[in-house]
């Protein structure tokens, strides 16, 4: 427990949704879990009142998406859509922004980054043991993906039978800026750093011109420190593998899996993290970069956004 005494308030209702505020050094922290991620509100006022409000405003808008696009959630949006069967299911203006960037992901990467891919976890466990799954499982779980076979219009989105779609590898990012959009609406005149789990978005400037400082987890850290930043506005995101792998007679096996192989791609780096105008931009180029393997590094120069890369 920190020195000080944080302030708990109850949303909405829901036991579960706890927000807390506490007092910092030229700011206020307000925390909450979401999306299995511990989130941080970063905000520049003393007023607590203020910082309780801003933060309740960001976890009720964390906690709508997640319950909408949860996969986890039987009664989510992407549940219903799952379980279409091959019909084509309604979808509102915001969801079908959603599909509309995982296709633009999808066009970009030139089909590697695909959100039916997700289903390859049914047979990769990436929990630090040895365990490979068989060619054939690969193969028959292969089958079903391929965004390419998604109908979507601005109405309907129809599955083919037996295809899923997983919106993890984006939806917290687009959580992070949604919740950055909102704060920036209610509060337009505080600097608010929206922090879920290292997906990070900051609305503004702060009135002393100050950066935020925000500490990129480095998954080497045996041998190097944690890595500091400055940031004044916009986007940060990471994408890595340092929790999540295998290993296989002394080869380490990522989780980020090429959706056309269903293997892990190769020689990926442990971490990337890359600085953007918004985070959705930022973790959509992260991810991009851990699928290049061994060229993620001319990736992102390419770029000519602000990055670090761990191997």
């Amino acid at each position: 427990m920190a020195t000080q005494q944080a302030d708990t308030a109850r949303t909405g209702g829901h036991s579960e949704l706890a927000v807390s505020i506490q007092p910092q050094d030229g700011f206020m922290l307000g925390t909450f879990d979401a999306m299995a991620s511990p989130c941080e509100i970063l905000i520049e006022t003393g007023d607590k009142h203020l910082a309780r409000h801003i933060t309740q405003l960001a976890c009720n808008e964390a906690k709508r998406i997640e319950y909408k696009y949860s996969r986890y959630r039987t009664d989510s949006v992407i549940s219903v859509i799952n379980s279409s069967y091959g019909k084509p299911v309604a979808i509102d203006e915001e969801t079908f922004r959603l599909l509309s960037f995982a296709n633009t992901c999808f066009q970009l990467s030139e089909g590697m980054f695909d959100i039916t891919s997700g289903i390859l976890g049914k047979v990769w466990h990436f929990d630090g043991s040895d365990r490979l799954p068989s060619q054939s499982d690969i193969d028959a779980l292969l089958m079903l993906v391929g965004w390419q076979r998604v109908e979507l219009t601005a109405g309907t989105v129809t599955l083919p039978a037996g295809v899923q779609l997983d919106v993890g590898g984006t939806g917290k990012e687009y959580a992070v800026d949604r919740v950055a959009a909102l704060l920036s609406e209610k509060a337009p005149e505080v600097s608010v750093v929206v922090n879920f789990g290292g997906d990070i978005q900051v609305t503004r400037r702060r009135m002393n011109d100050e950066p935020w400082y925000i500490g990129i987890e480095n998954p080497l850290k045996d041998e190097q420190g944690e890595t500091l930043v400055k940031i004044f506005q916009g986007g940060l995101a990471t994408s890595g593998d340092a929790r999540r792998y295998l290993l296989h007679e002394g080869k380490r096996y990522s989780h980020i899996l090429n959706p056309k192989t269903g293997y892990p791609v190769e020689e990926p780096p442990r971490s990337v993290t890359v600085a953007a105008d918004s985070c959705t931009q930022a973790g959509l180029l992260a991810t991009l970069a851990m699928l290049q393997g061994k060229g993620a590094e001319d990736f992102l120069a390419s770029q000519g956004l602000t990055h670090w890369v761990y191997r």
